[in-house]
Parts: C-alpha cells; structure tokens; sequence
C-alpha cells in the first residue's frame, strides 16, 4: 500500500482511502462485499475529495482511523476492528449529512 502522511494531498489520500477499503475487504473474503465496495466507491470519489478539502483535520484523521484499524487485523482482534470500522463509516457519514443540511 501507497505511504502516506499528513503532508499527502487530497486526491492522492483519496487514491489511498479507496485502496485501504478494498484491501480490507478483500482479506475478509467476501466477495459480495468487495464487489459492493468496489461498485460504490467509484461514485464516492468526488465527496471523499470534498471532504478532504472542507473538513479540517480529516485527512490525518483518516489516516489515524486506518492505522488502528490495521493494528486491530494485526492483533487479531475482530471486535474491535468491527468496531472501529463501524466508528469510521459512521463518521464519514455523519459529516455528510451535516454537510447536506
């Protein structure tokens, strides 16, 4: 996977974001899932750039989000990578429907 830091530009932390969330999926072998990910996430770019650009703080927060959840798959835990999938997706999705309103 791509390194990335704090200094990464939006669209190349986009690149990563997308590339993080397939590789996740692919190492939980649901195939239904991938393809689901894989078919969304192309109509998502656009908002996850706008993110990056109006959130602020949203690209180191996303990149602390994958962290932990790369350590959690290390550690082999999966209620907490559950978890802290759960936390991600809700965030994200919390600050576009603020974003809508």
């Amino acid at each position: 996977m791509q390194s990335v830091g704090e200094d990464t530009g939006v669209e190349d932390l986009v690149a990563h974001d997308l590339l993080f969330h397939s590789t996740i999926a692919g190492i939980g072998g649901n195939q239904y899932l991938s393809g689901l990910l894989d078919a969304l996430s192309s109509k998502t770019v656009r908002v996850r750039v706008w993110r990056g650009l109006t959130q602020n703080g949203s690209v180191q927060r996303t990149l602390d989000e994958h962290a932990a959840i790369v350590d959690a798959i290390r550690r082999r835990d999966p209620q907490l990578v559950q978890a802290l999938v759960v936390s991600h997706v809700e965030g994200v999705e919390r600050w576009l429907r603020r974003s809508l309103d």
